[in-house]
């Protein structure tokens, strides 16, 4: 696991298993066969080390007579399953009420289909295992919901052309990708914008980054990194950042231009 605050809800889950079973006087092998998992899985779920999944909760509340007390703790343990690093961005992109990506390597996670994702995920050096790339995919779809809140939060996003070009996980999850950003460019409250490589003027061209204001006023910056983001607090370097998007989201496509430039990658897959 990667932070106390997880580590905490799967012990806190587990210990609840366990006190209904020893009331019923279940073998952990037992109930394991009864819902259909093995003895080992319900041993680690039990320690806090294996993160259950719904179906296992459901049908652990109802082998135990639970009357609903262990599907209740599922929302808790979504949560948990996600990395430490994607809840704190999440909690930042629900609090804002506007919000500005740009992204210099790949399709912007918000906008990402769940094959992207996957496929993005299944090229990291050193690998992830299958278990790690489902738990990532899952956490960074659930975030999502940010276009679909009340209020609308205003969102921007500036791709670079490359990454609407290059192919990952193939050209048939490329073109579901580019269709998918069409459909969330229609949005009211969403703008998409290509910087065409042809550019010469560019005013950042050291990786991706964000600007989010959140409710009360405060901006934020948060700088991308493969292995942890850095959220940048500091009002002078946040107005840097922002002043940054700003010149980029002007050199950049309009989002007319852009659903238009995208449209056409389209016709080039065909």
């Amino acid at each position: 696991m990667e932070d106390e605050e997880a580590e905490a809800v799967l012990r806190t889950v587990g210990r609840q298993i366990k006190l209904w079973r020893e009331a019923t006087g279940l073998k952990q092998t037992e109930l394991g066969d009864a819902i259909g998992y093995g003895a080992d899985m319900v041993s680690a779920v039990e320690r806090g080390k294996r993160i259950p999944r719904p179906d296992f909760l459901d049908k652990a509340d109802d082998r135990l007579g639970a009357g609903g007390k262990i599907s209740a703790m599922k929302g808790d343990v979504e949560q948990a399953r996600y990395p430490k690093n994607v809840r704190d961005l999440a909690k930042l992109e629900d609090e804002s009420v506007e919000m500005g990506a740009y992204s210099a390597f790949h399709v912007h996670g918000l906008l990402q289909t769940p094959e992207y994702a996957q496929a993005l995920y299944e090229t990291r050096r050193p690998s992830y295992t299958e278990e790690e790339i489902d738990r990532l995919v899952a956490a960074r779809i659930a975030r999502k919901v940010v276009f679909e809140r009340v209020p609308r939060a205003s969102l921007t996003f500036v791709q670079e052309e490359a990454t609407l070009r290059r192919p990952v996980g193939g050209k048939m999850v490329l073109r579901q990708q580019l269709e998918h950003l069409l459909e969330v460019g229609q949005l009211r409250h969403v703008e998409i914008q290509v910087m065409p490589t042809s550019r010469a003027d560019h005013a950042y061209v050291s990786g991706s980054f964000r600007v989010l204001k959140l409710r009360g006023g405060k901006t934020l910056g948060y700088l991308a990194a493969e292995l942890r983001g850095q959220v940048i607090s500091d009002p002078r370097e946040a107005q840097v950042v922002e002043m940054r998007y700003g010149m980029i989201r002007a050199q950049a496509l309009s989002p007319r231009e852009s659903l238009a430039f995208i449209e056409k990658l389209l016709g080039e897959e065909t």
